[in-house]
Parts: C-alpha cells; structure tokens; sequence
C-alpha cells in the first residue's frame, strides 16, 4: 500500500528540497521576526548567512534547531534526565509513543537525546491545526515533521487517515526511521494520560498480517514525559473553566500561538523521559480477543508502561494529598516542598481571571493524576 500513495502532501522535506524552502523563508517578514526574537545574539543577515549555507535537513536540525533547543533547555531546566534509553537499539527503528505535555518541546527533546545518545533524529507527528501559516509548515517540515490532516470531510478523513497509516509504517520498516507520536489528539489537559484507541486503528490500517505481526513490525515503544512544572499549565486550567462555562468553547490559533510561547520560555524545573520496552511478546496473547478488545488491550498495555515510567517529583505528591484531601504521601515532600509549590501555583493562578477555587482545583488535579494512575495500576 504505501508504494501506491503519494506521501508529498503530508511528509518532510528532503536534502534536494531545503534550498527552494530557505528562498521562500527568507523573503517571509513573520519568519524573520521570528528568528529576531529567537536568535537576539545574532544578526539577521549572520543567520540567514548561516541558513544558506546548509546543505541538509541532519545539517539544519544540529545547526539550527539543536542549539536553540539546547539554550531553551539550559534557561528554563533545572536538568534533562533520561531511563532506559540504553535498552534500545541505536540501529533499529521505533514508534514512540508518549503522553504529550508541551506542543513543541516534547519532540524537541526527544531529538536532543536521539543526538546525544547515538541515535538518529526521528520524525515527528504534528497535527495540521498548529500550521497557521505557511511558513510554519516548511519549517517543521525542515525539522523532520509529517502532518496529521484533521477536521476533514468523512470521505476526505477515511483517505488521509490510510495515507497516514501507509507513511507511518513505510517509515519505519522501509527507511528504518525513527518516529515520534502523542497517544492521543492533542495533549492530556488533565494529566490524566490515556492512549486512544483510534490512534491504533489507524496505525493497524496499512498491516498486512494479522493483529500481533502488524504491531510487532513498527516495534511500539511507549514513552513517558515528566515535567516537574508545567508551563502552560495554567493555560490549561483556564480551558478548563471556558468549557465549563460554554460547553461550545474551542480554543483559537492565537491560543495555541500562546500555549506555544509560554511552552518555550516558561520554567519547566526537572524533566524526565522514561522509555519503556519495546512492546512485542505481549502481542501474542492477545490473539485470542475480538478486534476492539485486542486494540483497547494494547492501549492499556502502552498506557501501564507510560504510567509506570513516570517521574514524580514532590509538587507530584503534594497536589494528590491535597486534591483528594488525603496525607498518604506525606513522607514523600517536606514543608519546604509544599510551601514551594503552593507558592508556584498561587503565581500562576495570578497570571489568569477567573473562578480561583476551580482553577486551583484544576490545577492541583493535573499534578496529581500521574500518581492516582501510577498507584491504580496492578501490584502497586
């Protein structure tokens, strides 16, 4: 099937392709304002220089976008760490999935860890509602980003969804390339990080074979991102308050622009990226199912190793004892730990109007739901 689709409306640029993309960005004065406000340390004419210069999309990502995201991570971090990493084979290819908190620093990263473990980069999911312009779109697709088409006609949705399944799969066990995808349309407002099962539907479009040898093929490894601080966490609480309010409520492209700006320069604290195994021999027994339970099976076995893999740290513990009025933690954070963190979400519910009681709550609940999941899973 996927030598039968064409691919070119939804997947990355290629090495032969990035100059005629460079021509369009820099003669593009939003992108240029971009890089103003992104690069302040150089000059305009030093990064376009620069940019031109580049000869592939590997050179464009450790040139350009590998020292911004190094000097994000550097200011607003208190530290990058990693497990199970060195489970994985360097050579092979994998399907990440992941809970999703920060639209852009996510795969971000994710990358920056391939880079520096030995790996290569992957390539990156990205929903076409962030693409707001088109110089957006060439510039994650000169990051290694393929489009995720979305709110489309059923007709038109049925097809893109096939293309989507057939690109994925011919990604990963044709070019024995890497790639990275959230376990859900868009991210875990709540914390509350469950893989949906449409996803899997659509990834077990394009197999071949029977259940088991279709998902063994694309080599599922579950991926679970810990930050310490969630800088739109706010943002966040607050679209939880506007949908309760107006149940018609969506969120704008000035939103994301928001959720996207706040992301990159708000403090995150520690983060951790815990990669789980490679999900492979569970396969097998689930042979036995119907088709709906053998993907709600998978979802839940993806959704236990992320849970599992999570790292908590003490605003983790805090916000559970206090969301559900309970001391089971207490042992696990000191005053100084709680006085912190209260002090951090008192912060930034002061950056928001509104129902201060409610937001708080929401707040204190999408901290608070890793743990609930981590000690609801069997044998905890």
């Amino acid at each position: 099937m996927g030598k039968e689709l064409n691919f070119d409306s939804i997947r990355p640029y290629k090495d032969e392709e990035i100059h005629e993309v460079f021509e369009r960005l820099i003669n593009e004065v939003n992108f240029l304002e971009l890089i103003k406000f992104l690069y302040p340390n150089f000059s305009t004419e030093q990064f376009l220089k620069k940019l031109l210069s580049i000869q592939s999309i590997r050179e464009f990502q450790t040139e350009v976008i590998y020292p911004y995201v190094k000097e994000v991570l550097r200011t607003t971090t208190k530290g990058i760490s990693h497990s199970g990493l060195d489970k994985l084979d360097p050579n092979g290819h994998y399907l990440f999935i992941s809970n999703h908190r920060d639209i852009v620093l996510d795969s971000a990263i994710l990358n920056i860890l391939m880079v520096e473990n030995g790996f290569s980069t992957t390539e990156i999911a990205i929903g076409d509602n962030l693409l707001i312009y088109p110089w957006i779109t060439d510039l994650v697709k000169l990051n290694k980003s393929f489009i995720v088409q979305r709110n489309l006609p059923v007709r038109q949705m049925m097809e893109s969804t096939q293309r989507l399944s057939a690109y994925i799969r011919q990604t990963l066990t044709e070019r024995n390339q890497s790639i990275w995808i959230a376990q859900r349309e868009g991210r875990s407002k709540d914390g509350d990080d469950r893989t949906q099962v449409s996803l899997l539907k659509m990834l077990n479009m394009s197999g071949n074979g029977d259940f088991a040898k279709n998902f063994k093929e694309i080599k599922i490894v579950p991926l679970s991102i810990s930050y310490e601080y969630d800088p739109c966490d706010y943002l966040k609480a607050l679209e939880f308050q506007m949908k309760r309010d107006n149940p018609e409520y969506k969120k704008t492209q000035a939103d994301d622009l928001k959720h996207m700006g706040a992301g990159l320069r708000g403090r995150k604290g520690r983060v951790h990226f815990g990669f789980g195994d490679p999900i492979d021999t569970e396969l097998s027994g689930l042979a036995d199912l119907s088709k709906n339970d053998q993907l709600q099976a998978l979802a839940e076995t993806i959704d236990n190793q992320i849970h599992n893999n999570y790292k908590f740290y003490p605003g983790n513990f805090i916000a559970d004892d206090l969301f559900t009025n309970h001391t089971r933690h207490i042992t696990k954070y000191t005053d100084e730990d709680k006085s912190t963190f209260l002090a951090y979400l008192d912060e930034h519910l002061s950056r928001i109007d509104g129902d201060k009681e409610f937001l708080h709550s929401a707040l204190l609940e999408m901290y608070a739901n890793p743990v609930k999941n981590f000690y609801t899973n069997d044998d905890k």
